[in-house]
């Protein structure tokens, strides 16, 4: 057992002393994920990797019911917390630039421009991906463990219990599928 799923299974069962001990070994990795996460993002966004990291921990804290089983879980989870992190965030920026409280923005505005259109292709992403989830969720899983985890098949059979064959055969057609919503749109 690794000392990052130790840990997850003392914090588990109770030992808040654990997270203090979990924080320093995972905390790099999430980053990463943060960071990947927004390089596909506008330019200008409020987001940065750190104050995400801090976000998906707060999240993760507030978990009460949560029962790790690895690391690999772990990571999974956090990617999709930052996932919806910044599906709301792109929601909230969107409903600014529709005439939230922010002043309003011109279609000559070219941050305006870029910086919306870069919100609608991750809320595409995501209505996409929730589609996929509607018909096979499987292949949803899939999507959320590769793509935003980061994990590698391996691991990802791990976490679904599946063989690495399956994993590559469900994680082709599932691109597959996206590729040809997200081109039609």
């Amino acid at each position: 057992m690794s000392a990052v799923t130790q840990l997850l299974v003392e914090w588990r069962n109770g030992d808040r002393t654990a997270l203090d001990r979990l924080v320093p070994i995972v905390y790099r990795q999430l980053q990463d994920i943060a960071r990947r996460e927004l390089r596909g993002e506008r330019q200008g966004h409020t987001l940065q990797p750190t104050a995400l990291v801090h976000e998906v921990f707060l999240r993760l804290v507030g978990q009460r019911e949560a029962s790790w089983e690895n690391r690999a879980q772990f990571f999974a989870v956090a990617a999709q917390l930052m996932r919806r992190i910044l599906v709301d965030h792109a929601r909230a920026h969107l409903a600014e630039k529709r005439g939230g409280a922010a002043p309003r923005v011109t279609l000559t505005d070219a941050d305006g421009i870029g910086a919306a259109a870069a919100d609608v292709e991750l809320l595409g992403v995501d209505q996409a991906l929730s589609r996929l989830a509607e018909f096979d969720p499987d292949q949803a899983r899939v999507v959320e463990l590769r793509y935003f985890a980061g994990l590698n098949v391996e691991e990802t059979a791990h976490v679904l219990g599946w063989s690495p064959r399956t994993v590559k055969r469900e994680w082709r057609t599932a691109k597959a599928w996206l590729f040809e919503q997200l081109k039609s749109e």
